[in-house]
């Protein structure tokens, strides 16, 4: 009996499949069986930087003289209507934190033997405004640092950081209004827990490096703290 069931539901499944096949979040072609999220081209393809690699990287280049942070990376390029920014936009947008969690499972297992991030104690997503977490539902962060976590084996701490102000998007600032935008406005939840912590501070793009920045100066008012910055994607 219970094998004619797991028959009728594997023929169920297939007849879901063909009708409603589940779409890879970067090329948006059907998934083969056993692919999850991203099909196994897009894996193979996505452009990685490895500048987890290159301490003198154009990542790091961006906190140079603002904020003093152990090492900054990104883990793929982001070109505008490529398969990079599509699978940020599907996390963003459509709730697709399956993607963030993958994303940030391959970003860790890059990261867990290279050095200065082999001695990261814990991550910390950069923060949503409460208003905007409540429209939007969830911060799209979060899966992001949870997937570098979890394969780094490390704590994910989602709440270690809190906007206070409900600032303006960065996207259509120039480079010295988005630091003006950020300037004071997060706020360390749980200090203890994050004091003489080296601390992997994540985001979803950086492009000029100013919410990092204003977050990692926060961080960094804590004693024996030490921050280094990660990011999905970058320019």
């Amino acid at each position: 009996m219970k094998q004619w069931i797991r028959e009728v539901r594997h023929v169920i499944s297939d007849v879901v499949w063909i009708f409603y096949p589940e779409l890879c979040v970067a090329c948006s072609g059907a998934l083969n069986a056993g692919e999850s999220c991203l099909c196994t081209s897009c894996r193979l393809r996505m452009p990685r930087t490895r500048y987890h690699q290159q301490a003198d990287n154009p990542v790091a280049r961006h906190f140079w003289g603002k904020v003093k942070i152990e090492a900054a990376a990104s883990c793929f390029y982001f070109s505008k209507g490529e398969k990079v920014q599509r699978l940020i936009h599907q996390l963003k947008y459509s709730g697709r934190t399956d993607a963030g969690l993958l994303a940030g499972e391959i970003f860790g297992y890059d990261l867990m033997n290279t050095s200065p991030y082999n001695t990261l104690d814990l991550v910390i997503p950069v923060p949503l405004h409460k208003s905007r977490l409540i429209k939007r539902g969830y911060n799209q962060c979060d899966s992001f640092a949870e997937g570098i976590a979890a394969s780094m084996g490390i704590r994910c701490v989602t709440d270690g950081l809190e906007r206070t102000s409900a600032t303006e998007t960065q996207t259509r600032k120039h480079r010295f209004d988005r630091h003006m935008n950020v300037e004071n406005v997060f706020r360390v939840n749980k200090p203890a827990m994050l004091m003489h912590k080296h601390i992997f501070l994540v985001d979803d793009v950086v492009t000029t490096g100013a919410t990092l920045t204003a977050c990692a100066e926060a961080l960094l008012k804590l004693p024996g703290t030490r921050v280094s910055i990660g990011a999905l994607a970058s320019a």
